[in-house]
């Protein structure tokens, strides 16, 4: 499957979407990616539809899950 760069103007322009209904999201991660994101953090990801039934999880952080968060962070400042 090759690559479509008209792909890529779309995820960019729904990222900017997202970004603009969700201004203290981006803000949020930078915080949490100074301070707690190392081997043996915990993500806690909770979800509450329109109904009000709530799903939720966690996941401990290994080194492995840094370098995936590193590599999007390198992809997303080039923009």
């Amino acid at each position: 499957m090759g690559f479509n760069p008209a792909d890529l103007f779309k995820v960019r322009s729904a990222a900017e979407t997202f970004n603009a209904n969700h201004p203290k999201l981006v803000p949020f991660f930078s915080a949490v990616k100074g301070r707690a994101m190392t081997p043996g953090t915990v993500i806690e990801i909770a979800v509450t539809d329109a109904s009000g039934e709530r799903i939720e999880t966690n996941l401990r952080v290994q080194e492995s899950d840094l370098e995936l968060i590193r590599l999007l962070a390198e992809i997303g400042a080039k923009g």
